[in-house]
């Protein structure tokens, strides 16, 4: 055993100096991708730099060395350590299996919420019909007055910004929302049932008030184009969300913080491709549902050709890698 002799110590450095100074150089910086040989060699330079920093923190405790040592062996821990990069397969994992899978676990949760949706619509149809003085609740005075008087309040969203930035505005809006109903899921998924079942009332109020003044036509030609796809988006958002207090409701893991931890890590792609559906909705509902230009018949194909797209987004992945690990039948 080497002894903490002040000539034993000078010796053991400079014995081992020039080769600290070759890592320093391998560690700094260390290349994006490397050969098997090198990755070898870079796992060996790591495991003796640990040894020789062990012998420095008992032969030389709070020197310099040590420090110098302590520093280079973190930075080769952190390089080692690090998670991969987004590579294309990467992202391909994600987009193929990582989101339809979390997407087939949360199926049964999103027909649930579709159904609340439904019903909070039609008992806000009915809310509306029966007793109209309540749309103040619903609607702000402003938009009422306009549909008093024969207007939509989207009329003249065009006349009062450019469309992109009525597109942006939107945009942020819908994924407000839509984050929204994913994070009040935490209030053991009350709170994404409040947002689906408001949202829905209110879709319901509002076209049972613009069908008392002969606008409810004017108001589904509004909301087709995006209409689908952004209720559907919120519909997964708030199923999601949901799925986050079922998890702290009934944790799959030792503790509750382990269950949410694996229940967010897990849904967390469904979040961004509702996210990545979202923006394009921004961009119809600022581009296409309040322009003129456009007839009822070209708004229903873009709104549900963009459904059909987004079923195949969430579902195709799953689907082709559930072909691809399904068992061939022997010949």
């Amino acid at each position: 055993m080497m002894r903490p002799g002040s000539a034993t110590v000078g010796a053991w450095i400079k014995s081992r100096d020039k080769r600290w100074s070759e890592w320093l150089d391998t560690l700094q910086p260390r290349p994006r991708r490397l050969r098997i040989a090198q990755a070898q060699q870079y796992i060996e330079h790591y495991r003796a730099l640990a040894s020789d920093l062990a012998t420095a923190r008992r032969l030389l405790p709070r020197s310099a060395t040590t420090a110098a040592l302590e520093s280079m062996y973190a930075a080769a821990h952190a390089a080692i350590d690090r998670s991969s990069r987004h590579t294309r397969s990467s992202w391909r994992t994600l987009f193929r299996v990582q989101i339809p899978a979390a997407m087939n676990t949360l199926r049964p949760t999103v027909l649930w919420i579709a159904l609340l949706f439904v019903l909070s619509a039609f008992a806000g149809l009915w809310l509306i019909a029966q007793y109209p003085d309540l749309i103040g609740l619903i609607a702000s005075s402003a938009m009422i007055d306009q549909v008093e008087h024969g207007h939509l309040w989207t009329e003249g969203l065009f006349n009062v910004m450019p469309s992109s930035l009525v597109s942006v505005q939107i945009l942020s809006n819908n994924i407000a929302v839509t984050c929204f109903a994913f994070c009040a899921g935490v209030f053991f998924g009350l709170g994404a049932f409040y947002i689906i079942a408001l949202n829905g009332l209110m879709l319901g109020a509002l076209f049972a008030f613009t069908h008392q003044h002969g606008l409810d036509g004017e108001l589904l030609k509004f909301v087709l184009a995006h209409g689908p796809v952004e209720i559907s988006v919120m519909c997964i958002a708030a199923a999601a969300g949901t799925a986050l207090g079922e998890s702290l409701i009934r944790p799959d893991a030792p503790t509750r913080r382990e269950s949410f931890q694996r229940t967010t890590a897990r849904l967390g792609p469904v979040l961004l491709a509702c996210a990545l559906l979202l923006v394009i909705c921004g961009f119809i509902e600022g581009f296409i549902s309040p322009s003129p230009r456009f007839s009822l018949p070209v708004r229903a194909a873009i709104g549900w050709g963009y459904w059909l797209l987004m079923l195949l987004f969430l579902r195709g992945g799953r689907l082709r890698a559930a072909s691809d690990t399904a068992p061939r039948a022997s010949t």
